[in-house]
């Protein structure tokens, strides 16, 4: 080197390739990005049933048809006006359907065994619905029963329940929920008859009439029916969506139902999880009369749960149904209807409710993306998602191997540990940061739930800030590879052990996780062995063998998502200020849970491309970007709109009205100042018709809303303004009124004998009594008197809601157990709609769906 010279400067080495350059990580996340839209592109055909073709009205008779299905539902939910307890449409509908079946008995064969029987039931029970007790006195509900067996069978042999209901709910025609499950029943019934298949056993058809008013049509037949006693096994088909995947949501007593199903089904979509979840969800079917409350009946409960937008709205049309849904599900149920019946397992029930003899553990049971089923006992379970946690802590040994000492194998495990909190704390974050992104984005806008009618925002709101939260961890405490890999694997195993132990079905998804990752890990080791170990080709193989894995989690989370966005629309107005942010909050945060298990099992490979500043500050950029956009979208559409309920309330007293009033409450997170800012005409009509303002006086009293519903909490924040009161007159001339027919007392105790008279009303939905005071008996429900509820934050009272014709009194007696007064409310439910209550529903935009009644309110104290 010459004297003055500069030194040579010291070249740096090469990166290894794909892992230094922000290029490749671009290309790395582009490629995943590209790999996870085409396996999503499969996910959402499988969900909403584009692989099934429909068949026709002209389908051979050896078929189940969609297209016969559809002209039955059109006579059901398009020529018959409406099929609501109180309305002349729902006697309509059992007339048509009873005259179906008679056809189809005077057409059979002489190998066939028909019965078709019309039956009223009555009677009066307790339950629990939303923890709250709610006590139902019925009269005179109609049902239709259908009993399809061979020519040699017998009275008292073993059969089949096939449950579905023909009323719908208040103000909807009901096409989904469900005049597709009776259509769907009539089409079986056909099918059974024309394809010339005899049952072995007895199929019995109860087409109930009384659903929706809280499983009365159920509950009166398994209490009354003389054919009760010989169900060995049921199917109820509901709605709670207008299609696609037909869930089996709850299956038991017992494995063997849904094992039947497992075997049998055509397009399974079943998911032992949902059973699981039932019971945090706002709702009930007749799976409960069935298999819980009443008997213990081994049975399925399936129901179309996407289209969540139209359920109990007045847009479940026939036009809003999901074609192949129908399709699949007829397919389903002809090949479930033969396994039941061929069962040995099909035995008498017994009509206690004792459980004795039935093995109550629940299986491990789900759907691949409808193409098969994974189906393994309690026992099998416990033996399989132990593997995972058994491996972790054989790791080290493997790691350490050949030099293996107790020292080596507590500081790898302590290790791996550490990898396993960290990866815990990126699945906390991918969580709480699109939370706490969606509760930000509430400071700055006026309109919550932006995503409502546009669910593929909530993904680019959402997916890329859980996407910075998986990948945090690696970025701050620089993990190595190995510790972060056995780390995440570790966290779905201890997940997988949990939900084992404490009798959940929800394991085998982490299962399937912690496995799929291993053999991935096995497949990139061997191509490590060719490549540099920061090759892309590394991270392709450990892809590759994952991608059943991860099309099962996109599918499955996939189908979580759109649901839960899909009942955001009735979870209930919440009350200010949190309320506001609730949806959006458990939205985001629910996209970053499945995130969680969709992206972070390759997180401990895939983040040594992605774990950069820069391509953490692109995701961030794009869920700001996102944000913006979704804060200038409006929530609602006529394919999503916004659930209003408009009661007009009379408060009486006697025949004199006391009162007159509009209420308006809303079932989400926007509230009702913000439906009549946006519905200028209607705020208009009620400004030019009444004294209109937000402010305090006009909140609604929540006790005004227990004649449409018994749980008064999901009416926070309801408003009401003045109305007409003598338009009513018109139509009606007596109103609903409670009278004393004698008192008697014995013993301190004083027994009250009262009649209910509805008046001159005459499509009456139901009529309910909230007692209050020292009430310590009744003569409803076999004389039990439930456990009192608070409404309101009042004393503790006591619902009871009647419902059945009305032109009848209701008589019954309360005893009291001192003499301080009893106050009872009645509040009853008419369908009738004076001409300024019309014009007012009529004002409002086709994104509300307005649904609108007529209520009687008055108050005794005896």
């Amino acid at each position: 080197m010459a004297p003055g010279a500069p030194p040579p400067r010291r070249r740096r080495p090469a990166p290894a390739a794909g892992a230094g350059s922000v290029g490749s990580s671009v290309r790395v996340l582009l490629a995943l990005a590209a790999l996870y839209a085409a396996l999503s592109v499969l996910a959402y055909r499988a969900i909403h049933m584009l692989h099934v073709t429909p068949l026709g009205a002209d389908a051979p008779p050896g078929e189940f048809s969609e297209g016969r299905v559809l002209g039955h539902l059109h006579r059901l939910a398009v020529d018959i006006p409406g099929r609501q307890e109180g309305s002349p449409g729902l006697e309509a509908a059992a007339q048509y359907i009873k005259g179906e079946l008679e056809g189809l008995a005077a057409r059979a064969g002489p190998e066939y065994r028909i019965e078709v029987q019309e039956t009223l039931v009555s009677g009066s029970f307790s339950m629990m619905f939303l923890r709250h007790r709610v006590t139902l006195g019925y009269r005179n509900h109609k049902n239709i029963v259908m009993r399809i067996s061979s020519n040699v069978s017998e009275d008292d042999s073993p059969s089949l329940l096939v449950n579905g209901h023909f009323d719908s709910p208040f103000g909807s025609p009901g096409a989904a929920d469900c005049g597709s499950c009776v259509a769907s029943m009539l089409e079986l019934s056909r099918l059974i008859i024309d394809s010339g298949w005899v049952p072995p056993r007895p199929v019995i058809f109860l087409f109930n009439g009384a659903e929706e008013l809280f499983l009365l049509g159920s509950h009166g037949f398994i209490k009354t029916h003389t054919w009760n006693n010989t169900i060995g096994a049921f199917i109820n088909i509901e709605a709670s969506g207008s299609g696609g995947t037909d869930l089996v949501c709850q299956s038991g007593p017992g494995s063997w139902p849904s094992r039947v199903y497992a075997q049998t089904a055509k397009y399974p979509m079943a998911n032992s999880v949902a059973q699981d979840m039932f019971g945090i969800i706002p709702g009930d079917t007749d799976y409960r009369i069935f298999a819980e409350d009443i008997t213990n009946i081994p049975g399925l409960d399936i129901i179309f749960v996407l289209g969540g937008y139209f359920y109990h709205t007045s847009y479940d049309t026939l036009e809003n149904l999901l074609p192949g849904s129908i399709q699949a599900r007829g397919e389903n149920l002809f090949n479930l209807v033969k396994a039941f019946t061929n069962s040995m397992l099909l035995k008498e029930n017994d009509m206690s409710n004792s459980k004795d003899g039935i093995e109550d553990l629940r299986a491990v049971f789900f759907d691949y993306l409808t193409w098969f089923m994974v189906f393994y006992s309690r026992d099998v379970s416990l033996i399989l998602h132990s593997l995972p946690i058994a491996i972790f802590f054989l790791a080290p040994l493997f790691l350490k191997f050949p030099n293996i000492t107790f020292m080596s194998w507590s500081v790898t495990l302590l290790d791996l540990i550490r990898g396993m909190l960290l990866h815990a704390f990126g699945v906390i974050l991918a969580i709480f940061i699109p939370a706490g992104a969606a509760a930000l984005r509430l400071l700055f806008t006026k309109n919550a739930m932006n995503w409502f009618a546009h669910p593929y925002l909530a993904f680019f709101m959402f997916v890329p800030a859980s996407l910075v939260g998986l990948l945090l961890p690696r970025i701050t405490w620089g993990l190595s590879e190995q510790t972060h890999f056995w780390g995440a694997f570790g966290l779905y195993s201890v997940i997988t052990m949990v939900y084992t132990l404490v009798g959940l079905s929800g394991g085998f998804l982490t299962f399937f996780i912690s496995m799929s990752m291993l053999l991935g890990r096995l497949f990139s080791s061997i191509i490590k062995r060719q490549w540099s170990q920061q090759s892309p080709k590394s991270l392709a193989a450990y892809v590759v063998p994952m991608i059943p894995c991860l099309l099962y989690c996109l599918y499955y989370g996939g189908f979580l998502i759109q649901f839960l966005i899909e009942k955001t629309g009735m979870m209930g107005s919440l009350p200010k200020p949190y309320g506001y942010f609730v949806a959006d909050i458990i939205v985001g945060a629910a996209v970053g849970l499945v995130v969680g298990w969709c992206f972070g099992p390759l997180v401990p490979v895939a983040s040594r491309w992605l774990s950069k500043t820069s391509i953490l500050q692109g995701l961030l950029q794009i869920t700001v970007v996102a944000l913006a956009i979704a804060s200038q979208l409006f929530p609602y559409s006529t394919g999503a709109p916004k659930r209003v309920i408009l009661q007009h309330t009379y408060v009486t007293d006697a025949n004199d009205i006391v009162d007159s009033n509009y209420g308006f409450s809303v079932l989400d997170a926007n509230s009702v100042e913000f439906l009549l800012n946006n519905a200028p005409e209607a705020a208009k009509w009620l400004k030019d018709n009444s004294e209109f303002s937000f402010d305090e006086k006009h909140h609604s009293d929540r006790s005004f809303w227990v004649a449409s519903y018994p749980v008064s909490f999901l009416f926070s924040g309801s408003l009401k303004f003045p109305a007409q009161t003598d338009e009513i007159r018109k139509h009606y001339h007596n109103f609903p009124q409670l009278l004393v027919q004698k008192t008697s007392r014995n013993n301190g105790q004083r027994r009250v004998h009262l009649n209910l008279s509805l008046g001159s009303l005459s499509e009456i939905w139901t009529a309910v009594l909230n007692v209050t005071g020292p009430l310590s008996d009744w003569s409803f429900a076999d004389n039990i008197l439930p456990a009192p509820e608070t409404i309101s934050g009042g004393p503790p009272s006591y619902v009871c809601r009647l419902s059945g014709k009305s032109d009848m009194d209701w008589s019954f007696w309360l005893e009291a157990n001192s003499s301080e007064s009893l106050r009872i409310d009645v509040a009853v439910l008419d369908h009738y709609l004076v001409d300024s209550t019309k014009e007012l529903k009529r004002l409002f935009p086709s994104w509300a769906d307005v649904i609108a009644f007529t209520s009687y309110f008055s108050t005794y104290y005896l």
